[in-house]
Formats: structure tokens, C-alpha cells, sequence
């Protein structure tokens, strides 16, 4: 999961980057174990929750006209674009008629959508993100490539291993709609707002969490992550 120092694209080889390379280069063993574990659970639970998601696929069909699922690209390990695959739960084509942004309310989210997101069910599909090398169970959420060019130096650190499903930050931004919508409602744009005050936030958490990494922080995240979808 981690190549070599001379094999990362240049907005990576640098001098604020380096530290972060250095700690993750002596817990090789623990990255093995990390993407042995995304293949064999990525299998699992897909082969698991195939009724669900072929369920999911008839009431998104059936509630609004448009595709299943919705694919967009995102930026993941050593700068590398790919496609990221989730259930739709907006309308079709609601990226041409509105902000790359959500808020609390956004009238663009369907019925089925608005459920989906908040069980976080909308995400089962990435599962073929992490069984490809894309994504991984834990990590940095994958961002847009708007706001990955204008990262500060030191938040690439952040793509020297895969995106996640899930992590730590995304728990504690988990109502991150809510906190852009009250920025809009003072005069800010959402996009504005994402850039300017939450996304930076974000990474300052992103890249403690990168420090602390090991396999067993995964674990812990994972298991926060299921009792939050369950009980809230």
C-alpha cells in the first residue's frame, strides 16, 4: 500500500510530506494486514449484503427516474484519480444543477436518499472501490479534485495511502451539512464554505489520525462506525 519514495508523484515528495512517509514506512507489516483484511471483508460482505443492496437498487428505481448507482471522480493514493461508486440519492443530473456541495435540507436529495445517507447505506457499493486497491475500509474520504489541487503542502500526506469508507473525521463531520448550511444562512456560498472552514479543519484531523495509524485503530474506527449507523 505504500511505494517507494521516488515513485510518488511530486506534490507528495516533499519536506512537509516526508515525516508523514517516514512513520508509515516502519508499520509496513501493519499496511500487509490492512489490505489483506479490505480484500477478504470487501468479498464477505459483498457476497452478505447482496439482497440488500439488490433491494436497494428496485426502491431507488422506483422512487425517481435515473441511474442506480452514481459515479464520480475522486482523487485516492499518490494523487491517482478513479471513479467512486455509491447509490444515487439525489436526482438525476444534480451535478449540473447545483453546488459540488450538500446542506442540511438540499432540495435535490430524494426520498430514498435522504434514508439512505443517514444509515449511510448509500456507500455499500465503494466495497468494489476497496476490493480494486482504490479505496481502503479506513482513511481519509476521498475528496473532489477541485479542492485536492488547492491542498496546503502538508494535507498530501493524506493520499499516500488509499481513501477510506470511513474514518475518525468523517465520525466527528458526520453532520457536516448541517455546519455548511449555517455558514450559508450568514452569506457564505457552500463551496466557499467547505474551502475555507471546514475543509481545512478536516485535514488538521485527517493527519493526526495518519500519524496514530495501526491496524487496530482501523478496527476500533470500524466498530464506532457500526454503532453510530445503529444507534446514532
Amino acid at each position: 500500500m505504500l511505494i517507494g519514495w521516488e515513485e510518488l508523484d511530486f506534490k507528495l515528495r516533499t519536506e512537509e510530506v516526508r515525516p508523514y512517509y517516514e512513520c508509515l514506512r516502519k508499520k509496513r507489516l501493519s499496511l500487509a494486514v490492512k489490505r489483506c483484511f479490505d480484500i477478504v471483508m470487501s468479498i464477505i460482505l459483498m457476497l452478505a449484503f447482496m439482497p440488500v443492496m439488490a433491494g436497494i437498487s428496485i426502491w431507488i428505481k422506483v422512487d425517481s427516474p435515473g441511474p442506480v448507482f452514481y459515479r464520480q471522480k475522486r482523487v485516492t493514493t499518490n494523487n491517482r484519480d478513479f471513479l467512486i461508486y455509491k447509490f444515487r440519492t439525489m436526482v438525476q443530473n444534480a451535478d449540473q444543477i447545483g453546488s459540488s456541495v450538500t446542506v442540511e435540507g438540499d432540495s435535490r436529495i430524494t426520498k430514498v436518499g435522504s434514508k439512505l445517507r443517514k444509515t449511510r447505506l448509500d456507500e455499500l457499493p465503494q466495497l468494489i472501490n476497496v476490493l480494486k486497491g482504490e479505496m481502503s475500509f479506513v482513511g481519509t474520504r476521498p475528496e473532489v479534485r477541485e479542492y485536492v489541487d488547492k491542498y496546503q503542502p502538508k494535507m498530501y500526506a493524506t493520499l499516500l495511502l488509499p481513501a477510506g469508507i470511513t474514518s475518525l473525521t468523517s465520525l466527528k463531520y458526520k453532520d457536516e451539512d448541517e455546519m455548511i448550511s449555517k455558514y450559508v444562512k450568514r452569506g457564505f456560498t457552500a463551496e466557499e464554505t467547505y474551502e475555507k472552514f471546514i475543509l481545512p479543519r478536516k485535514m488538521r484531523y485527517n493527519l493526526k489520525c495518519l500519524e496514530k495509524f495501526s491496524f487496530i485503530s482501523d478496527i476500533r474506527c470500524m466498530i464506532l462506525t457500526v454503532r453510530k449507523v445503529l444507534v446514532g
